[in-house]
């Protein structure tokens, strides 16, 4: 029983090394190496001074996801958690545009059009201190124009956080 347990316990830590791309260092990992690990990204994009954006959304419903950036020397720069409070406070309503959200959260998990206020509305679902709901949504012309963080009701029982 006890070598069943062991195995359990190396096969799931062997499984959760590429969850979070932990193991791998910036400045020495290549772009192959992230995705040998990580898996194939969810979506790419384009960021500043030449780096491309590799997305990882992880956790059921992409709770968690992570921005892989990586160098025009095709190595690792840094993985960071997108959705966090921080990004989510850094976003304008009135100045920050589509690009600019995915830019800074990535990929949405859930797009609707709410035809009548003439609005596109963007969720993300993001694991804080207990399961939260990030809902943008955005006019025509593309700009943010109203911007909600809230615990997330299917997640949340009568009696409190599950």
């Amino acid at each position: 029983m006890k070598r069943v347990t062991f195995l359990a316990l190396v096969l799931l830590a062997a499984g959760c090394a590429g969850y979070d791309g932990r193991t791998l260092v910036p400045g020495q990992s290549t772009a192959e190496e992230v995705e040998k690990l990580m898996g194939p990204s969810a979506d790419q994009r384009r960021g500043p001074n030449g780096e491309t954006v590799l997305w990882y959304p992880r956790l059921p419903a992409g709770r968690v996801s992570y921005a892989a950036r990586i160098g025009t020397d095709n190595r690792l720069i840094a993985i960071e958690q997108r959705l966090t409070p921080e990004n989510f406070d850094r976003l304008k309503r009135g100045a920050s545009t589509q690009n600019d959200v995915r830019d800074l959260l990535g990929p949405p998990g859930r797009v609707d059009q709410n035809a009548r206020r003439e609005r596109e509305v963007w969720s993300y679902e993001a694991q804080g201190m207990q399961p939260q709901l990030i809902v943008l949504q955005f006019s025509t012309d593309g700009v943010l124009r109203e911007k909600y963080m809230i615990d997330d009701p299917d997640q949340v029982s009568k009696d409190g956080p599950m």
